[in-house]
């Protein structure tokens, strides 16, 4: 069993040291394909992303109710076919005890009373929230801006802690993808982000440049060794670090009851998964590159 399990650790460490530049193009081709999306999604819709009517305005509507949440949005885009609706419902212990109605370009009272009609509510079964558009727009152009600023500081912090440019590339390159990667999975998915959702995009920048410094710093700090079992020691410690969040966040999915935590909480598990290729094959192969490159010109001089 044990000479099973060398063999195979073996054939892994023999992929990951002769092939790293060739697994490159996984997180070039995810990243490509990914920022092809975004620009396709903004050509034909004008935004790079789905925003929700926290971001760009409208109605949220909440429901005491067990109706069809799909026969509902077909009934209310068939009514307003010019309106964004969309209809979610809200469960406790696994029922259905509400559902939640975010709609924008339709005229509150319109949409109010055709919710009556349908079905069947009176004034107190049910909860309005207005957003204006401009206010919407305010939100989301701030919370952008925090977002951007997080990334730019967080770049400022790398390279004066590496003070060498190929490995804080190589961080910041990593936590760009992440971003970017994560975003395109989510317009796929057909999310509508909430001002929560891009605060998930801003928890995830943190997460990721935890694992790159943390694979940086094993490589090129410490000394001894080669880099690649310094690589394979840093990918188990984050690995460790990596389970354990997916973990955490899995239950949240599974007993938490509010949409806003399970949106940031969606985010997150999909940035995760993105993070591991992006640090284990994406930043680990650049900095054996770098330091193979560093070596051989030592040794030539």
């Amino acid at each position: 069993m044990e000479e099973e399990e060398q063999k195979k650790e073996n054939f892994l460490k023999k992929i990951y040291r002769k092939q790293y530049k060739k697994l490159l193009i996984i997180p070039a081709l995810l990243l490509l394909l990914a920022l092809l999306q975004i620009g396709f999604q903004t050509a034909n819709t004008g935004d790079f992303l789905n925003k929700g009517v926290s971001l760009k305005g409208g109605l949220t509507v909440t429901i005491e109710t067990d109706a069809d949440i799909i026969e509902l949005e077909g009934y209310l885009n068939d009514n307003f076919p010019s309106a964004d609706i969309s209809v979610r419902k809200i469960s406790k212990t696994g029922e259905q005890i509400g559902v939640i109605i975010e709609a924008s370009d339709v005229g509150a009272d319109s949409l109010v009373s055709l919710l009556e009609e349908k079905l069947e509510v009176e004034r107190e079964e049910y909860s309005i929230e207005v957003m204006g558009s401009s206010l919407g727009a305010s939100f989301f152009r701030e919370t952008f801006r925090a977002l951007i600023l997080a990334f730019v500081f967080m770049g400022i912090v790398v390279f004066i802690y590496f003070r060498i440019p190929v490995p804080s590339i190589a961080v910041i390159l990593s936590a760009f993808s992440d971003i970017i990667v994560t975003l395109a999975i989510v317009n796929v998915m057909g999310i509508k982000l909430s001002t929560a959702g891009i605060a998930a995009f801003l928890m995830l920048i943190g997460y990721s440049v935890d694992t790159d410094i943390l694979l940086s710093t094993r490589v090129l700090k410490r000394k001894g060794g080669e880099v690649l079992d310094r690589v394979f020691k840093a990918m188990k410690t984050g690995f460790t670090m990596s389970i354990t969040t997916i973990v955490a966040i899995f239950v949240a999915l599974i007993f938490s009851q509010s949409e806003v935590l399970k949106q940031i909480m969606t985010i997150l598990l999909i940035g995760l998964f993105v993070d591991l290729i992006n640090t284990w094959i994406q930043n680990a192969g650049i900095l054996r590159w770098y330091v193979k490159r560093k070596r051989n010109k030592y040794e030539e001089s």
